[in-house]
């Protein structure tokens, strides 16, 4: 694979704007790039015709010295389950198939409103239920950094923005947006060596984001260096009228200095023991340790602090999780929506049949799992006693942060698994240990961050941290986010590697 430092957005702007490259070509090469790289299979649809109508749009305003913004003219993919007006949205799922939305999200619209151009639309596991983007319609996403991409044992992209996260890695565009529930783009984002960010919940519309946990889904963004995803998250942020979910003070955009400038004194660095747990890896650890040691170096004050509750975030996740995805999905019912089975013997069966072809197995457990705990014998005893457990979790770090600033944890516990290591477990004890350090931030609302760090001796595949910090506090997180990414050069290394 050729892997070169990549082109800031910025940097991009300014390319168009002394008319070095153009909007046009550059989205021309982003769809060959596409086209080449299609084994990949992070696209679940290519938008090639309206992609270019909207590059000859940007190129005009750029010929006329009137850009929207830096965004304008920059390729960009969305998840598929973000409806984007006339393009299909599927949620990787046959029982969306053919569902193609008159309108689109929020999120998607603004950054189309700074002249993004879309590419296309990404896979990922059905309804975001997974964490290694190989529960699709359309066949498993593979890791722009696999070693070998032919036959069953290349590397999992993650989950579920597994697509997002690969079509950002491999060069196709510069920004891609996800869905994070539960660490659903940081947890791709750290395979694929990318930075991935969920923002405090209520500061991105979820307008137009198809449901999966109501009350933990966040709007995630994909870009590969730290100052991309501030342009990305500064385009999209803010109140939004159709989403009462989304904070109603006005946003402010977030400016950083440039990493040179950043001081870190008086910086408190909060390191949980509960996240030095079984299954994680040395390299991680030894990682983990490194960048601790180097904040402490910068003049960070960095110490152990407790989450007490993370072991039970896991199980207290999956509960409500599943109940929430119980209520959301008892809309597909073949009749308004969704796929239609053709038994129309009775509404019943109908209703039935319809469900269990348009669904996979993986979403009709956790079906049967969320409607087994909200019935009336168990309701008190798990769905209550969840919602009573998620409210310590997010007093932990409420806890945590009223003596530091921020928390520095692995993303994931190792390196992106094979394929083939991967299927051998099912698809709730994966996310039970691929989401183990991600979800917690979801449990409490909290913004987070993940940040490729390095590569692994030996497979030479990327390496990532996570900053977490308390609600509304992404500026310090991006300062922080910054200067780390500036220390470690993780680009220039492996270019040199």
């Amino acid at each position: 694979m050729n892997r070169r430092i990549p082109i800031k957005l910025t940097e991009l702007s300014e390319l168009f704007r002394t008319k070095t490259l153009d909007p046009i070509s550059t989205t021309e090469r982003a769809l060959a790039l596409a086209d080449r790289l299609r084994d990949l299979n992070a696209f679940s649809k290519i938008c090639s015709s309206s992609a270019l109508q909207s590059a000859e749009l940007a190129n005009q305003r750029y010929q006329n010295g009137k850009p929207l913004s830096v965004l304008d003219g920059a390729s960009i993919a969305v998840k598929d389950n973000f409806c984007t007006k006339d393009v299909p949205t599927t949620c990787a799922s046959r029982m969306l198939e053919n569902f193609v939305p008159s309108y689109s999200a929020t999120v998607y619209e603004r950054l189309k409103q700074n002249g993004a151009v879309l590419i296309g639309k990404t896979n990922m596991d059905q309804y975001g239920m997974g964490s290694g983007t190989v529960d699709s319609i359309f066949g498993p996403t593979k890791n722009y950094w696999s070693e070998d991409l032919q036959g069953s044992n290349f590397r999992i992209a993650g989950g579920s923005s597994g697509g997002s996260a690969t079509a950002v890695a491999s060069g196709v565009c510069f920004a891609a947006l996800g869905s994070d529930t539960g660490g659903s783009t940081r947890n791709p984002a750290s395979y694929c060596g990318v930075v991935g960010f969920k923002a405090t919940y209520g500061l991105l519309s979820r307008h137009g984001l198809i449901p999966l946990v109501n009350s933990m889904d966040v709007p995630g963004i994909i870009t590969r260096t730290v100052e991309d995803c501030i342009t990305v998250f500064n385009a999209i942020a803010g109140p939004d009228e159709r989403d009462s979910t989304t904070l109603k003070i006005p946003f402010e955009p977030i400016s950083i200095p440039k990493p040179d400038q950043i001081s870190l004194k008086g910086l408190k660095v909060g390191i949980p023991a509960e996240y030095h747990c079984p299954g994680l890896s040395s390299e991680v650890l030894d990682t983990w340790t490194k960048v601790a040691d180097m904040l402490e170096n910068a003049g960070a004050s960095v110490k152990s602090i407790s989450l007490p509750y993370t072991s039970a975030s896991i199980f207290v996740y999956s509960i409500l999780n599943q109940c929430e995805v119980s209520s959301n999905m008892s809309r597909y019912d073949g009749i308004e929506y969704g796929y239609r089975s053709d038994d129309n013997f009775s509404t019943e069966r109908l209703y039935a049949r319809s469900r269990a072809k348009g669904f996979n197995s993986v979403v009709k457990n956790r079906i049967l799992a969320g409607n087994f705990f909200l019935l009336r014998n168990n309701y008190d005893k798990y769905f209550q006693k969840a919602l009573k457990v998620r409210r310590l979790i997010a007093n932990d770090f409420a806890r945590a942060f009223q003596t530091v600033d921020v928390i520095l944890t692995p993303t994931t516990l190792s390196t992106a698994p094979s394929y083939n290591e991967f299927i051998r477990s099912n698809n709730r004890d994966q996310c039970a240990v691929q989401d183990f350090c991600t979800q917690p931030a979801n449990m409490g609302g909290i913004p987070a961050l993940s940040l490729p760090i390095r590569l692994s001796a030996k497979e030479k595949l990327p390496i990532s941290l996570q900053l977490m910090g308390p609600n509304l506090s992404e500026q310090r997180m991006f300062k922080v986010a910054s200067w780390i990414e500036n220390e470690v050069q993780f680009y220039h290394h492996y270019t040199s590697s």
